[in-house]
């Protein structure tokens, strides 16, 4: 393969798996690499629009979703509580919605940890409240796909 071959590829076409960090107001948004090794965070979707699902519908389509990854915030010691209950009836919502399987992952510290990273690199409060989310969705599904690759191996 030439590197003229490589401009051609539309870096959209491979299926790909998209993780959600669902929170009442936000949603974080992030995409696989097409061979499923790296999460990218895309964007954050205010849960508050009425149009919400339909920014999501957009994405779905344009990284060609073969699978999502939500995110299922438990407490510390493993029970979920209302916030829990509502990520399920998310996914399940997603699940009906775009016919794709539709995985839960605990996402406990995931926040915090994406957090932690912003706050090292010195990012300011303003700045890390526009990308918590989008990046929580990365450390969500990146942990995904990391697990799956464990499997395979």
């Amino acid at each position: 393969m030439s590197l003229s071959d490589f401009s051609s590829l539309d870096i959209h076409s491979s299926p790909r798996i998209m993780g959600l960090d669902a929170g009442e107001r936000r949603i974080g948004v992030a995409v696989s690499d097409s061979l499923g090794w790296t999460a990218q965070g895309v964007e954050v979707i205010d849960r508050r629009m009425s149009d919400w699902l339909k920014r999501l519908d957009e994405l779905v389509r344009e990284y060609d979703v073969r699978s999502i990854v939500v995110g299922l915030p438990r407490n510390m010691n493993g029970t979920l509580g209302p916030r829990g209950e509502a990520c399920k009836q998310l996914a399940k919502q997603l699940e009906q919605r775009y016919s794709l399987p539709v995985h839960l992952w605990d996402e406990r510290l995931s926040t915090i940890a994406a957090e932690r990273t912003l706050i090292d690199a010195d990012i300011s409060r303003k700045k890390r409240k526009k990308v918590i989310d989008q990046m929580a969705a990365s450390w969500i599904l990146q942990g995904y796909l990391d697990a799956q690759r464990g499997l395979e191996s």
